[in-house]
């Protein structure tokens, strides 16, 4: 459980987050008691939910979009190997795959604790998250409905 000096930091950040997506004119809801904000971006092909919360407990940024589809059963073994490959190739960020029911999410994280943040970490944690998710989420797709297979999947890397 967060202490004073915790939620300070937190409310601080979480404010500074909210200031820097209402000065760039992003549409976004806010939810104060989870220091919360959630916005939806069109992506190429499919359309991006992103919720950035603040986490005071662990001084942690964290944003995350759950892709809009899952890998069946007949796909998970597919679903683990792209989501691996993919991992293994990016610097920042990661894709989580939950192999019991196939759901996947991007999630890009960073620490405040005895730090200055600032709108630019901000803003370039929300577009490097929005151009990841934009990147992949689309193949992940194909390969989940079965219009790739993991090794052609691989070979497009």
């Amino acid at each position: 459980m967060a202490d004073e000096k915790q939620m300070k930091s937190a409310e601080a950040a979480y404010k500074l987050l909210c200031d820097m997506l209402d000065e760039d004119d992003w549409k976004f809801e806010r939810n104060d008691d989870k220091l919360a904000v959630c916005f939806i971006v069109q992506g190429e092909d499919i359309p991006m939910e992103f919720v950035a919360a603040i986490d005071p407990d662990r001084y942690l940024i964290r944003i995350v979009s759950r892709l809009p589809f899952h890998f069946g059963e007949d796909a998970r073994v597919a679903g683990a190997i792209v989501t691996g490959q993919v991992n293994f190739k990016l610097a920042e960020g990661c894709f989580d795959y939950d192999f019991s029911d196939g759901e996947v999410r991007f999630k890009l994280t960073s620490s405040y604790r005895d730090s200055l943040i600032s709108k630019e970490l901000f803003n370039y944690m929300i577009r490097l998250a929005c151009y990841t998710v934009d990147m992949y989420n689309d193949t992940f797709m194909l390969v989940a409905k079965g219009m790739l297979s993991a090794d052609e999947f691989i070979a497009k890397l």
